[in-house]
C-alpha cells in the first residue's frame, strides 16, 4: 500500500461536542429543547443536510427552511469547533510515523469541504495531510465511492494501492464500492457490532490501528 485515506470525524478527531452544541444553538433559536450528544452521534455521518434533517420531526420542516437552519448551523459550528474539537489519543504519533515511511496521506469526510481544510490545516497542517476532500457540489457523498475514487486518481495510485480507515459502516461501504483495501476503528460513532458485518480487520486503539497500517504499506 502506497497510500492511507482517513475519514475525519470518529476518527482522527472527536469532533461530536462541537456538532452538538452548534445544532443546540440551532434549537435554542427554534424554541426547541436541545439534544444529548448520544442523540447527535445517531445522525452523524452522512453530511450536513441529513444530520440536521434527522433532528427534525418528520415532516414538520420544508427543505427551504432545512436549508436555512444548515446556514444558521455552519455559523455557529465555526464559532465552536475550535474549542470543542480534539485529536484522538495516538494519531498524531501513528500519523507522522507513516509520513516519516513515505506513506501519502489523505482526508476524505462527509463534512462541508471549507470545515474539512479548516480543521485539517488548523489541526494536522496540510504538509502533513496534503490531499483534502469534503463535501462538495457536484460529487456525491460516502458511501458513493466516486470521491475516494478521485482522491486515489489525484495521488496518481490504484485503489488497489489504498488504504481507507473509518469509523463508519458508511466508511467501509464506500472502501469496498472503490475497490481499496478498508480498516474500521471502533473508538467513533458507529457501534462496533455494526461495522462487523464488513470483510475488513478492526480496530480498538490507536496503537492497534498503527500495527495495522504499518503491516498493511510494508
Amino acid at each position: 500500500m502506497k497510500a492511507v485515506f482517513f475519514d475525519l470525524d470518529g476518527t482522527l478527531v472527536e469532533s461530536l461536542p462541537g456538532i452538538t452544541e452548534a445544532l443546540n444553538r440551532v434549537f435554542d433559536e427554534l424554541g426547541r429543547e436541545r439534544l444529548s450528544e448520544f442523540t447527535v452521534r445517531g445522525y452523524v455521518g452522512d453530511g450536513l443536510w441529513k444530520l440536521v434533517r434527522r433532528a427534525l420531526p418528520e415532516n414538520q420542516f420544508s427543505n427551504k427552511i432545512i436549508s436555512e437552519l444548515l446556514f444558521s448551523f455552519q455559523t455557529h459550528y465555526a464559532d465552536v469547533w475550535r474549542e470543542k474539537t480534539e485529536i484522538f489519543d495516538g494519531i498524531p504519533e501513528l500519523l507522522g510515523a507513516l509520513k516519516n515511511k513515505g506513506i501519502q496521506l489523505g482526508i476524505l469526510s462527509n463534512k462541508q469541504h471549507p470545515f474539512t481544510v479548516e480543521i485539517v490545516e488548523a489541526l494536522f497542517g496540510r504538509e502533513l495531510i496534503p490531499l483534502i476532500y469534503g463535501q462538495r457540489e457536484g460529487i456525491p457523498i460516502k458511501p458513493d465511492p466516486t470521491a475516494l475514487i478521485a482522491m486515489c486518481d489525484e495521488a496518481g495510485l490504484s485503489p488497489n494501492e489504498i488504504v481507507y480507515v473509518g469509523d463508519s459502516t458508511i466508511d467501509l461501504e464506500t472502501a469496498k464500492g472503490a475497490g481499496t483495501q478498508g480498516i474500521g476503528v471502533t473508538w467513533g460513532y458507529h457501534d462496533k457490532e455494526h461495522l462487523q458485518g464488513f470483510d475488513f480487520p478492526l480496530c480498538d486503539s490507536a496503537s492497534e490501528l498503527h500495527i495495522a497500517l504499518l503491516n498493511a504499506t510494508s
